[in-house]
């Protein structure tokens, strides 16, 4: 049956339909393919989400050789937990963005375009299903290459520069990688990720699996932009063309942050990650650094889109601090609010996007007025910002919620402190541009500018009321957290 093929089928659909899109290169045919993909890749990881969430974890062996001599795909409440994430904004991305697509990107090149951005979906989906080591980092150069060359369509010519940035920073980041994997190789001869879990715990005092855990924590830091490693991230996303800033702030930090988890849980071990080598004498620190400085750069950011930049990173804080607590429900609440940032953050990218259609640009002088010309985005930009805050009957608040509730069972009090001046401060960046939006008068080219926002308002809308329904009623994403955590076990 096909169901049985679906692991498979979800990165062989989207890898085999990027070079057609070059093929075909035409703007409205090439959209219309892509969509549709999009969207069947989301039908297969929302079927795959269902089958772990009934039955339990996957496992597909590639040209029916068993592990560790064949290549597996491996699937688990985790994996489906973030390949629903991923999929999803693929499909609300290519559906709600084809007129800004048309807009910010020359038509001779959008063929291009739908190709790499099919390619960077694929490796993405790559990263989380493979249980191969060496094919993490293939799919990861799968969606950086492609990420790169995404960014580097931006009108701005400061995309390009953004780009090059993130391309240095991000092959530094994926060469780290890739010489952890081939130090634990020489020491194990294996690259599947379930053998490597059994023969590391024999191998763990070699100096040479203590070297290769330093360059993998390295490594995914960098593709994390996890502070102080985060520079290449404000530019890609401020630069980058409405469409690739909405689709990375949602999904390529959170494939990072899987990657993480699995590295560190799955490969090394919790044991060895976190009582022997004490990963989280490190990632404390630094998290709580990400949190404050982050948020603190926000507040003085003129590019509404570079705010949204820095506030990601701060949120990147948030998760990596749940992981540092070393307890169930800090896993917990690192999972939940990896899922219900990525919608968060990729509707006020949205909201951005739409703005666009009528502002010469999302800097706050520029969005004066915009709120009281254009109410409805305007309004899905305050719902976005209470979200990003963590007010009750958001999603936002739950996740940071079980944050703190977690803090608070190990009786850490001055975390909490920390975590609520973080929420104060987020609450300022939101404001200035609920000031400019809505308490400043509207310039007359803004009011008469009528142009149609066209699918994108919709869209920026159905995620939101998805995130208010999950902040009322969040028993369906909690307990699929839940079963994420223990398969981390």
């Amino acid at each position: 049956m096909i169901t049985n093929h679906l692991a498979i089928l979800q990165i062989v659909l989207p890898l085999m339909a990027a070079p057609i899109c070059s093929l075909i290169n035409r703007a409205k045919a090439c959209w219309l393919f892509a969509t549709a993909v999009a969207w069947l890749v989301f039908a297969m990881s929302l079927s795959l989400f269902l089958e772990v969430q009934t039955n339990g974890g996957i496992r597909y062996e590639i040209g029916g050789w068993q592990p560790p001599w064949g290549i597996e795909y491996h699937i688990d409440a985790l994996a489906s937990f973030v390949l629903l994430l991923i999929s999803a904004m693929a499909a609300i991305s290519l559906s709600a963005f084809q007129r800004r697509i048309t807009i910010e990107i020359p038509k001779h090149k959008q063929g291009l375009f739908y190709t790499a951005f099919l390619l960077c979906l694929t490796g993405l989906l790559g990263i989380v299903v493979t249980g191969d080591a060496f094919n993490i980092f293939v799919f990861l150069e799968i969606s950086s290459l492609s990420a790169y060359a995404l960014i580097a369509l931006g009108q701005d010519r400061r995309a390009l520069t953004a780009s090059f940035e993130y391309l240095i920073m991000g092959t530094i980041g994926a060469t780290f990688i890739l010489i952890g994997i081939g130090l634990l190789y020489m020491q194990t001869g294996t690259l599947n990720i379930a053998d490597l879990q059994t023969r590391i715990p024999e191998i763990s005092h070699l100096r040479s699996v203590h070297a290769a855990f330093g360059f993998f924590t390295i490594g995914i830091f960098l593709k994390l932009a996890l502070f102080p490693l985060h520079h290449w991230l404000p530019g890609a996303y401020a630069h980058a063309p409405s469409v690739v800033s909405t689709f990375l702030a949602a999904t390529a930090t959170k494939v990072a942050l899987y990657l993480l988890y699995r590295v560190f849980y799955t490969i090394f071990g919790f044991e060895f990650s976190f009582e022997v080598l004490q990963l989280h004498y490190i990632l404390m620190p630094l998290s709580l650094l990400a949190i404050v400085i982050s948020s603190l750069n926000a507040i003085f950011q003129q590019d509404v889109k570079k705010m949204l930049a820095y506030s990601s990173l701060g949120q990147i804080g948030y998760m990596t601090l749940g992981i540092a607590l070393l307890s169930e429900a800090g896993l917990v609440a690192s999972i939940l609010h990896l899922f219900n940032h990525a919608f968060i953050k990729g509707a006020l990218f949205m909201t951005m996007a739409c703005f666009l259609f009528r502002t010469p640009s999302v800097r706050l002088e520029d969005l004066s007025g915009a709120g009281r010309a254009m109410p409805g985005v305007g309004a899905a930009f305050v719902v976005g910002g209470l979200g990003l805050i963590g007010i009750p009957l958001t999603s936002g608040f739950i996740s940071k919620w079980l944050l703190v509730s977690a803090v608070i069972e190990q009786g850490h009090w001055w975390l909490v402190a920390i975590i609520v001046v973080s929420s104060l401060l987020a609450l300022v960046y939101v404001w200035r541009v609920v000031e400019y939006l809505f308490f400043r008068e509207p310039s007359a080219e803004l009011l008469a500018n009528k142009q149609p926002i066209g699918a994108l308002l919709p869209f920026t809308w159905l995620i939101l009321l998805s995130t208010v329904y999950f902040g009322i009623n969040s028993d369906l994403p909690v307990q699929a957290a839940k079963a994420a955590a223990m398969a981390l076990q």
